[in-house]
């Protein structure tokens, strides 16, 4: 009896570190794979600033959702055609947009980039410096990533 004890006990043991082991396993992967998502969103923001600043509404258009919900500095809502024709613009002028800090949140198939973004540039004439904490959601589609709704919040301090 003591023998069929000692092998239920030992039995479970080796069944509950197996059982660890998986569990690992499967969070290294799904560290592994949010890593790889992180490492995505970020070139996309990266291509989003670039984009801006050239004025590449091609590029832009490629990034956004096509009901995207873009919320700006001075909180006026735009339609992606209307934020597409504000960069073409000619009084917009960016000069440098340049983030100092962004960090990628993954839940499955959405991401949440947050960060602040320095931008420098020429309005209607007038030279402006500011900084802006900015909230980004990206949306995987396919095998493709779009952003479905962003907000920017001047920073004033």
């Amino acid at each position: 009896m003591r023998v069929v004890g000692c092998w239920a006990v030992v039995l479970c043991a080796a069944s509950m570190l197996a059982g660890a082991q998986e569990h690992s396993q499967h969070s290294q992967h799904l560290q592994n794979s949010d890593a790889g998502v992180q490492a995505k969103i970020v070139a996309l923001e990266k291509l989003w600033n670039q984009a801006y600043k050239s004025g590449d509404t091609k590029a832009l258009g490629d990034l956004l959702d096509d009901d995207v919900v873009l919320i700006n500095d001075d909180g006026s809502v735009q339609s992606k055609n209307q934020f597409l024709a504000s960069v073409k613009a000619p009084n917009a002028q960016q000069q440098q947009v340049a983030p100092e800090m962004l960090q990628v949140h993954v839940h499955g198939d959405v991401a949440i980039a947050t960060g602040v973004l320095r931008v420098k540039g020429v309005s209607k004439g007038r030279v402006y410096v500011r900084r802006e904490g900015f909230v980004d959601t990206w949306l995987q589609k396919g095998a493709t990533w779009v952003c479905i709704a962003t907000d920017a919040t001047p920073i004033t301090y």
